[in-house]
């Protein structure tokens, strides 16, 4: 029983004596007297039974804590910030309760985040963008345990301020990934706030860049739900241009539209897709063919849709614009073709082979002028509809007020284009059918005058 007792009264010894190693740190500390602070704490921990006592780390994350946030000692203690990080994470791993900071106060913590917060502000106005975003990570990190903890005021879970700052600090340094990794922790948070709805665009632009379809879709659904009014089309629309090829596009295209999903907007943007097909140097002429005429369908449904849509009515009759375009080139070839050949009609003098001769140029030249009544016949009929599509454009824009500066070059364009289409028309029936002539003069008259009138 004597035995057991005098065990009792070492372990308690035990205690009192390391509490008393700690409480000269914790006098100073409460004193505000960090450096005489930091040499009792390196007399306590220079005892081998104090080096891995969660309390001694307390102290030690504590003082160069104060060192970080004071200007002088942070130049004089140039790791301060170093040894301060490394303490915290020690005093966590051997008390994952924090309870020492809970008792004795956690402001270590508070000077942590509020000296990160501050330096990371004066290097984002000073556009050093890599410093600041290391500044704001200290700072995210130290916020992380006052908001979890609830330390401070605030009912919040985290500080959107600080980790706002270190995404946008990433962002800013061009390093895409880890500015979505903070910028997904207040989307996935549904934060709103004037400029919030920039963070739901960035994450589903870089998902997009990712060809990550999964959090593409989770990200947009996210934006859609807390931004309603925004314009999440466009981002739709684009992840389908950046991860499809043109006939995942197209099939894309037919299913939704069969779906009967397809809006006005969509229309144009499948359309502004099948009608750059143009540009891809491995469709044959008949492919470009069929996708030019997709894109008329898309842009028609799209007028449909709205029939104020001034862009989708020019898209249609622009397009039919350039293929009379190359109709003419056809009719202008044929030309030059006629011209060589009456250049280079052969000369027979021999009666008997002549007659042969003539008719075999004739058959010759025939074939090329009844190649050219057909492509002029067609020339006709899509200058026709051009102007008719052209028109709608222009008599929806000539009177709006406050035109954007597209409205302004599509109505300054259609007016130009009507005017090319019926000075060709004049010509094309010019001292044939005289009262049609005075028609499309008239016409022609009317839109040349417009021409750069659109302000």
């Amino acid at each position: 029983m004597k035995y057991f007792f005098s065990l009792l009264l070492s372990v308690a010894m035990i205690t009192v004596a390391t509490a008393q190693d700690f409480k000269k740190v914790e006098t100073n500390v409460l004193l505000k007297k960090f450096e005489e602070a930091k040499t009792e704490l390196d007399k306590a921990l220079a005892n081998p039974k104090n080096q891995d006592k969660a309390e001694g780390f307390y102290w030690k994350s504590r003082i160069y804590a104060a060192f970080y946030q004071n200007e002088a000692t942070r130049a004089k203690y140039p790791n301060a910030v170093e040894e301060a990080h490394a303490a915290f994470q020690k005093f966590a791993e051997l008390e994952p309760t924090l309870a020492k900071a809970k008792e004795k106060g956690p402001d270590g913590y508070f000077d942590m985040y509020s000296t990160s917060f501050n330096l990371g502000i004066n290097s984002f106005k000073d556009k050093k963008y890599n410093e600041a975003s290391k500044e704001f990570e200290k700072a995210v990190i130290y916020s992380d345990y006052i908001f979890k903890n609830k330390w401070a005021s605030s009912q919040q879970p985290f500080d959107t301020t600080s980790i706002l700052y270190c995404a946008y600090s990433f962002q800013n340094a061009q390093k895409a990934d880890d500015a979505a990794k903070y910028y997904s922790r207040l989307a996935d948070s549904k934060v709103t706030g004037e400029g919030f709805a920039d963070i739901y665009k960035y994450m589903v632009d870089y998902y997009t860049k990712q060809k990550n379809k999964e959090s593409f879709e989770k990200y947009m659904a996210l934006g859609k739900e807390v931004y309603p009014k925004e314009n999440w089309e466009d981002f739709e629309i684009e992840y389908i241009d950046q991860n499809y090829d043109l006939a995942g596009k197209t099939a894309l295209y037919d299913q939704m539209e069969a779906a009967g999903q397809l809006t006005e907007n969509k229309y144009l943007q499948f359309g502004d897709v099948f009608i750059t097909a143009k540009n891809d140097d491995a469709l044959d002429s008949a492919s470009v063919d069929k996708y030019t005429r997709k894109a008329i369908e898309a842009f028609k449904k799209a007028y449909e849709k709205n029939n104020n849509n001034a862009i989708a009515a020019f898209n249609v009759g622009v397009t039919y614009y350039n293929y009379f375009n190359m109709e003419d080139e056809k009719f202008a070839a044929n030309i030059k073709k006629l011209q060589e050949l009456n250049a280079n009609k052969p000369v027979v003098k021999d009666p008997k082979k002549k007659a042969a001769a003539d008719a075999e140029f004739k058959a010759k030249t025939d074939a090329v002028k009844n190649e050219n009544t057909a492509i002029e016949k067609k020339s006709m009929e899509l200058t026709d509809i051009a102007a008719e599509w052209l028109t709608k454009s222009y008599t929806i824009l000539k009177d709006k007020a406050n035109r954007t500066n597209t409205e302004k070059s599509v109505v300054n364009k259609s007016v130009d284009f009507i005017a090319n289409i019926y000075y060709y028309k004049m010509g094309r029936v010019r001292g044939k059918d005289a009262k049609l002539f005075d028609q499309y003069e008239a016409k022609y008259k009317e839109f040349d005058a417009l021409h750069g009138t659109f302000k």
